[in-house]
């Protein structure tokens, strides 16, 4: 079992800065996947950066450049700096980890979803 908990959320203007963080507990040793997901009203949830357990760090196209992943060495942190932040950034943000070691052997930590840990969100909203 693992514990996730998000904090960092909040309210900030369009080219502002956010740093989340997830505070996590429990069997975070053996997951393979960390992630960080978002959904918008009305839409879709989606992926937006992922690290797995060999290092390897994937970013949806929309974020590249302005967002970063990163885990403390304990890693019982694990975190998302969010710069240049836009309208379309506004979103509830999750924490993710997924345990299966399949998906960091097909490196596909950033493509999927279905991870098997949630948290329960942290509310991003940015104003133009």
């Amino acid at each position: 079992q693992v514990q996730l908990q998000e904090s960092g959320g909040g309210s900030v203007q369009s080219g502002g800065s956010l740093r989340l963080s997830c505070a996590t507990s429990g069997d975070t040793a053996n997951q393979h996947c960390m992630g960080w997901f978002r959904q918008a009203p009305g839409k879709e949830r989606e992926g937006v950066a992922a690290l797995d357990s060999d290092g390897r760090i994937y970013y949806a196209d929309s974020v590249k450049g302005r967002f970063t992943i990163s885990q403390d060495n304990a890693k019982n942190t694990l975190s998302l700096q969010m710069n240049s932040l836009k309208p379309e950034d506004t979103a509830i943000y999750y924490c993710a980890a997924e345990p299966s070691e399949y998906y960091k052997i097909m490196r596909l930590c950033g493509s999927f979803s279905e991870y098997k840990y949630w948290g329960r969100g942290t509310q991003v909203t940015v104003s133009s």
